[in-house]
């Protein structure tokens, strides 16, 4: 009888000075690595146990194979438990859809765990990295991107919005930047990456033993762990440039940041998306995310800019704990499902949005997907922090 190979591989390397580091390495090729509930249910003890260990002085989290380091989240549980939800006498209580609520609670208590370790991560982020691989990778505290590092938060496409802390971390982007990434879903390469802030390296894939190579034989545990870290990708990061080691594209993002801030900065999401889809180009990337939007969910578009003007005074704890409350609203209506049969079930590509227009949308309906049913202290993630 064949066993079934973990969907996370765990190791240990020992420094020269003895100390160690932790390695997580995805393990699910054939799904991207899109996450699981599995998953999270064995990288967050693992995490917690090495950050609670004097002698592990830094975690390293990749993924295996060339393609990606995480494509998302593992939707074909969710889409089950959905339709199960919505033909049962209890679809308007969005408590009442365990899994989702089981899903998303560890998902982002994982996330959370990360943005808040109390060591250096390094995040290796290699190939496609979209939406709940972006959740993974943003709170690490060292992030690398490579010159195959394709990164997305591209929800919209399947009616949900940019959670696992995307609320967050796109209102912190440069300018409007982060507006016009959750309404397009457009991919960054590894200086997008940069430039919107959720990577720190861009180091050539090559180079990728050699680094931990050099991690090995670093003094750690003098209580500057964090900057030894720094100073071997800085390292990496000049070699890769220095010796043409790998070609990293130019910044979309930084060329047309001028544009996408005249766009995103008109008042109302109806002038800003009607401004997006006038554009007149034949630039490939502006193509692209134009088409994206024009094709998503009108009530993700929604979705996605409320929340980036709503989560702006919230700590981090309490973005999780309002997108948790977001996503069994999506969960319980129509579009998050409906978008993944669509792209993901039947592959017809030919979602019907609920509501088909963003002017069908009325400020009752955005505003009921943020109606918490728990009190503060009963909230599922009353406990995450501050």
């Amino acid at each position: 009888m064949n066993q079934v190979a973990a969907p996370v591989l765990f190791e240990e390397l020992t420094a020269a000075n003895g100390r160690r580091i932790g390695i997580a390495t995805l393990a699910s090729e054939k799904t991207l690595h899109a996450i699981s509930l599995e998953m999270v249910s064995l990288l967050t003890p693992q995490l917690q146990q090495w950050q609670a260990d004097p002698e592990v002085a830094m975690v390293l989290l990749q993924a295996q194979g060339e393609k990606a380091f995480c494509a998302g989240g593992d939707l074909q549980q969710l889409y089950r438990s959905m339709r199960e939800h919505h033909a049962s006498p209890e679809r308007e209580d969005i408590r009442a859809n365990h899994y989702a609520a089981e899903f998303f609670e560890q998902e982002y208590r994982l996330d959370y765990l990360i943005h808040s370790f109390a060591k250096p991560i390094l995040c290796w982020g290699h190939g496609i990295v979209m939406g709940g691989g972006i959740g993974l990778m943003a709170g690490c505290s060292h992030r690398v991107v490579t010159e195959k590092s394709r990164l997305a938060m591209p929800e919209i496409t399947i009616g949900l919005y940019p959670d696992v802390g995307g609320s967050w971390f796109l209102a912190r982007m440069p300018g409007k930047t982060g507006v016009f990434l959750a309404l397009t879903g457009a991919n960054l390469n590894a200086n997008d990456a940069l430039f919107a802030g959720l990577a720190d390296y861009r180091v050539a894939q090559a180079a990728k033993q050699s680094v931990i190579d050099a991690l090995l034989l670093q003094p750690w545990g003098q209580g500057c762990d964090a900057e030894l870290l720094d100073r071997v990708l800085a390292a990496a990061q000049g070699a890769s440039v220095q010796e043409g080691a790998a070609v990293f594209a130019p910044s979309n993002l930084r060329t047309h940041y001028d544009q996408i801030e005249a766009l995103c900065r008109r008042p109302s999401l109806p002038e800003i998306v009607d401004g997006i889809l006038a554009l007149q180009t034949d630039d490939p990337w502006l193509t692209k995310a134009m088409a994206t939007l024009r094709a998503g969910s009108p009530g993700s578009a929604w979705l996605g800019y409320a929340l980036q003007k709503r989560v702006r005074p919230l700590s981090l704890a309490e973005v999780f704990r309002l997108e948790f409350v977001v996503s069994l609203h999506c969960a319980a209506r129509p579009d998050f499902v409906e978008g993944i049969r669509a792209l993901i079930i039947e592959k017809d590509q030919k979602p019907q949005w609920n509501p088909a227009s963003l002017g069908a949308a009325t400020p009752e309906w955005v505003e009921g997907f943020f109606a918490d049913p728990w009190s503060p202290d009963q909230h599922p993630l009353a406990d995450l922090g501050v």
